[in-house]
């Protein structure tokens, strides 16, 4: 078993600054890390201009892999195609290699026919968007039951029908995954894979919920290790990147530590 590559996405310590954040990843021998646009005071949210977080990414010696994200992309519009441009250009300034696209996940959108049609239009929008920038969005499928986009397949159909097989890649998450049931892995269409575990031997499937979500250890009731190796052992050679949103993570005095515990267990699972 190849050893996995590892990422960090903001929200492990959503209270660093970038230079901290950054420092983090690096002290853990990581070299990409994943910044966000819904943190405030951080970054993109206080107006930090892209070329100074570039600068601190360069001087620490890390590499911007994503931007997450995009919020509601298969709810195409004038408004979402400004935000869109906007998140590409920073995306670009700032040296990332991907936009991370989220779909609406509020109950809507979510008609047979509705939905498939919704989100061909967002791709064949976004399509000359990141073209230009020299961008890859990579499409994120949530297993939340009021998704408008859970089905992995349906994404990869959909990227397949608007001819951007060079222009997008899924995100495959390991949580949304277990919450989709949906059985099938697209290693060669997966361009970044969030991990991030469930511990809580109380909470059903249908209840998980972000706040929920922990760094993967022994006791994670995701198959986590599983979905690792199965996309590995199919070829996936790409990031694993954590994304626990519990806040016992995230108000962590040493999350070095913790994300290091979590990396060790892993790798002893995967051999």
């Amino acid at each position: 078993m190849s050893h996995p590559v590892f990422a960090l996405n903001h929200m492990v310590a959503p209270g660093l600054s970038p230079r901290k954040f950054f420092e983090l990843a690096k002290s853990l021998g990581l070299k990409d890390v994943e910044i966000r646009n819904d943190l405030g005071g951080n970054a993109i949210m206080d107006g930090t201009d892209a070329s100074e977080v570039k600068a601190l990414a360069d001087e620490v010696g890390v590499r911007i892999a994503t931007i997450n994200a995009l919020q509601r992309f298969n709810d195409w519009s004038p408004e979402r195609e400004k935000e869109a441009i906007e998140l590409a250009d920073y995306a670009r300034d700032v040296g990332a290699k991907a936009l991370v696209l989220v779909p609406v996940n509020d109950g809507t959108g979510q008609r047979d026919g509705e939905r498939q049609a919704n989100l061909r239009s967002a791709l064949k929008g976004l399509k000359p968007i990141l073209e230009q920038r020299g961008l890859i969005g990579y499409v994120e499928p949530l297993g939340f039951e009021v998704c408008s986009l859970r089905s992995k397949r349906e994404a990869v159909e959909a990227i397949q029908a608007v001819g951007g097989e060079e222009r997008f890649k899924l995100v495959h998450d390991t949580f949304h995954h277990h919450l989709a049931g949906e059985p099938e892995l697209f290693p060669a269409m997966t361009g970044l894979v969030h991990i991030s575990g469930v511990t809580d031997p109380d909470v059903t499937v249908s209840a998980m919920r972000d706040p929920h979500r922990v760094l993967v250890d022994a006791e994670d009731r995701l198959g986590n290790i599983e979905q690792m190796r199965a996309l590995i052992d199919q070829g996936y050679d790409g990031a694993f990147s954590f994304e626990p949103f519990a806040e016992e993570v995230q108000q962590l005095e040493n999350p070095a530590e913790a994300v290091r515990d979590s990396m060790d267990g892993i790798r002893a699972g995967l051999v």
